[in-house]
């Protein structure tokens, strides 16, 4: 079965919003001492306030696409839906949901309200894992943007289908592990359990109306974004101080060898912060790395950065979100060696 129930949680606005106030003043002293720190403050900011604005502009298209998509989800299928459409083989299941990308074509800021939304009507926890690690990658509009930036290039056949293949295997592979060691209420916060955090039967009536159905699931909409929307911020402001303040230069300087290469292209993936539709043309550009260690950035980075794991403790607790980065890291970075060591191209 690829249906399990989910548990309603609660949790106080107030606390929630004070938390949210005081990691904001934390992250604007680090800010203030970074750039007392500097040789120029006024450039440093300057630089930030562009990287920012750069990130959170290129992401916020992609996750209202999301948020949209987790409205029409809400409103429009229910749980029975979900069974009837997934297989009922557990395998079969978690291989179904690395492909659901094909389905909804969202990158790594859109995939996660998706998959909360899913969550929330009782998908199965290795389905849903596997589509938040596959999606930024298997869907139609990353492909067609590999194949341009990769047809010409040297090894660019090569490159483009170990890309898929290596995201579906690490999502299908690490789905797996959290059905056999993970349940909802272990896992999962309260929020993406029931991700309006109430039970709210209006909710539970398919709409009457096309009118009714569309207020009903921009109402949903309105409210996962700004839920989403904080995450992001933070995320995007973690990637641009990043960027700001650590020379990637020096990290391109270090990219030589077979496994430090590696090491080092996903750092940049990490800390770049690139959304997916275009991480191939910025990957195109690091002509000097190892085969390996561009399948390393071009792998890792759509299903951990900053942003996406800032993002991913709006659906997950803590621990398991350090699982999510730290599982696909480990896989990327072996693969990435033996294909150094051992592949002819």
């Amino acid at each position: 079965m690829a249906i399990e129930q989910p548990i309603i949680g609660a949790k106080s606005p107030l606390r929630d919003s004070m938390m949210w106030l005081a990691g904001f003043g934390v992250a604007a002293l680090v800010m203030a001492i970074l750039l007392s720190s500097t040789d120029n403050p006024a450039a440093a900011f300057s630089n930030f306030t562009t990287r920012f604005l750069g990130l959170f502009i290129e992401a916020v298209p992609f996750l209202l696409l999301g948020v949209f998509v987790s409205g029409l989800l809400e409103v429009y299928v229910t749980r029975e839906d979900i069974v009837r459409w997934l297989p009922r083989n557990p395998i079969l299941a978690t291989g179904a949901g690395a492909l659901m990308g094909f389905v909804f074509p969202v990158c790594e800021c859109g995939v996660v309200p998706v998959t909360r939304r899913l969550f929330s009507k009782g998908l199965a926890m290795s389905v849903g894992v596997a589509f938040l690690l596959a999606a930024p990658v298997m869907n139609p509009i990353v492909m067609v943007s590999t194949y341009i930036a990769f047809s010409t290039a040297p090894s660019g056949t090569e490159i483009i289908i170990f890309r898929f293949v290596i995201t579906a295997l690490i999502a299908l592979a690490v789905g797996l592990l959290f059905a056999l060691a993970a349940r909802p209420h272990q896992t999962l916060r309260p929020m993406s359990l029931n991700a309006l955090g109430q039970a709210d039967t209006t909710l539970s009536q398919r709409p009457r109306t096309v009118r009714e159905g569309f207020y009903r699931s921009m109402r949903v909409s309105v409210n996962d974004f700004f839920e989403m929307g904080r995450f992001l911020v933070i995320g995007a402001m973690l990637a641009a101080g990043m960027q700001t303040f650590i020379s990637q230069s020096a990290l391109q300087a270090l990219g030589e060898g077979p496994l430090l290469s590696v090491l080092v292209m996903q750092a940049l993936a990490f800390l770049l912060s690139v959304c997916s539709t275009v991480d191939a043309f910025l990957a195109l550009s690091f002509t000097t790395f190892s085969t390996g260690s561009i399948l390393a950035f071009l792998t890792f980075g759509p299903m951990a950065d900053i942003k996406s794991m800032l993002m991913y403790l709006a659906v997950f607790k803590p621990r398991v979100v350090a699982y999510m980065i730290l599982l696909p890291f480990l896989m990327t970075l072996l693969i990435g060696l033996w294909i150094n060591l051992f592949a002819a191209f």
